[in-house]
């Protein structure tokens, strides 16, 4: 009964954290590192455990059940890869810069920076299911592309404030380390990224 009741106060606690981020992020991500539990890590994981799935039926385009779950279970290896790499790398930039990072909390922070990221390849999936390629050069076609443009731009301005709030916050670094770490990482990062598009698992980086 314990652990369905933790279970329960997780839920509600990501419920009210995403629209936290939504609304407050500035001060959400100072509770997340404050006060963050990694049993909320469970439900971003099973929002991206959706889209994996969405992503294997469309990639495979049959049911045959050993390709599905082989190409859903490389997806699954390549985010959690490219997790812990994210966090590794941020960690140790950060205690070379003098930062004090606790992993546990520069973990959870970081995990939710993949919700923007997560709700676009859900959207994107979703809509190529909906509304396949090729797309017209109509006056409809025109406004939904347009349409998409604003609607990634603007996740993409969140996913990039998410990710200046992790390094704000769980390296309690200042503004130039802040970029020096970003800068240092980001090489590591391009390199995971164009491993993952010549295996095959990731054409756009899950990151």
């Amino acid at each position: 009964m314990e652990s369905v009741s933790l279970l329960v106060v997780d839920a509600i606690t990501f419920g009210r954290t995403v629209v936290g981020l939504l609304t407050r992020p500035y001060e959400t991500y100072r509770r997340i590192t404050k006060h963050g539990r990694l049993g909320e890590v469970l439900f971003i994981t099973i929002l991206a455990a959706a889209y994996f799935a969405l992503a294997s039926l469309i990639k495979v385009a049959a049911f045959r059940p050993f390709l599905l779950t082989e190409q859903f279970l490389l997806l699954i290896v390549g985010a959690a890869s490219g997790v812990l790499l994210s966090v590794g790398s941020l960690c140790v930039a950060g205690l070379l810069l003098g930062g004090s990072p606790a992993w546990n909390k520069l973990m959870i922070a970081w995990v939710y920076t993949l919700i923007p990221t997560t709700v676009w390849f859900l959207s994107t999936s979703m809509l190529y299911v909906v509304l396949p390629p090729p797309r017209t050069t109509s006056t409809a076609g025109i406004a939904f592309s347009l349409l998409f443009l604003v609607f990634s731009s603007a996740l993409l301005w969140w996913k990039i404030t998410l990710a200046y709030l992790t390094l704000r916050f769980a390296l309690k670094l200042d503004l130039v380390r802040n970029i020096v770490v970003a800068l240092a990482c980001a090489p590591i990062l391009a390199g995971w990224s164009i491993g993952m598009y010549k295996l095959g698992i990731f054409k756009v980086p899950f990151l």
